[in-house]
C-alpha cells in the first residue's frame, strides 16, 4: 500500500481525512524498510492536523482507517467468493481448514442472502465443538480435578486460546 500509494492524491485524501492509519495499522509502519514514504504520510498527517494540535482541540476523523477499508474490501469479496463457490474441491479444502472466525462468520450471513448448506453445517459443527472443548476445559479446571485436566489432549489444555482468536477474528 505505502510503495503504491504515497503519491496517489485519491488515496492521501483518504489518509488524511482519517488522520492515518489506525494504531494497529501505524503500528506497522515501523517495520517498513519505506521510511521515505512513511515520512511522507507523516508529514502529510502532521501538518493537516497541526493548527488543531496548536489550539488543543480534538479532532475527529472524517474517514476510516485506509487499511482497514481495504481490508474490508477484501474480505467482503473473499466472503462472497465463499458463498457463491459450488465446486466439490474447494469444499474439501475449505472444510479441511479452520474455517471462518464468528466475526467473519457473521460478516458472511449479514451480506448473503443464504449461507450456502455446506458452509452452515460446517461452521455449525466447528463452533459447537468449540464450546464443548471450551466447557471441557472450564470443567477440568476446577480444584480437584487436576488428573482430569491432565488426561485432556494437549489442544485442549490450550482451548481457551482458540476460542479467544474464534470470538474476536484472527489475522492470522
Amino acid at each position: 500500500m505505502l510503495f503504491e500509494h504515497v503519491s496517489d492524491r485519491g488515496f492521501r485524501a483518504r489518509y488524511r481525512s482519517s488522520d492515518g492509519f489506525c494504531p494497529n495499522h501505524a503500528r506497522n509502519l515501523e517495520s517498513y524498510r519505506d521510511g521515505l514514504a512513511v515520512a511522507i504520510l507523516g508529514v502529510d498527517i502532521l501538518g493537516n492536523i497541526m493548527p488543531d494540535l496548536k489550539k488543543h482541540k480534538k479532532r475527529k476523523p472524517a474517514g476510516i482507517c485506509p487499511a482497514c477499508e481495504e481490508t474490508a474490501r477484501i474480505e467482503r469479496e473473499f466472503l462472497g467468493f465463499i458463498a457463491e463457490m459450488q465446486d466439490p474441491s474447494f469444499t474439501e479444502f475449505f472444510t479441511a481448514s479452520g474455517g471462518l472466525c464468528v466475526p467473519h462468520f457473521r460478516t458472511l450471513f449479514s451480506q448473503v442472502r443464504k449461507v450456502p448448506a455446506w458452509l452452515d453445517e460446517f461452521q455449525t459443527k466447528k463452533f459447537e465443538s468449540l464450546l464443548e472443548r471450551s466447557r471441557t476445559f472450564v470443567e477440568c479446571s476446577a480444584w480437584g480435578r487436576q488428573d482430569d485436566f491432565a488426561a485432556l489432549p494437549e489442544g485442549d489444555k490450550v482451548v481457551w486460546k482458540e476460542i479467544a482468536a474464534v470470538l474476536r477474528g484472527s489475522r492470522d
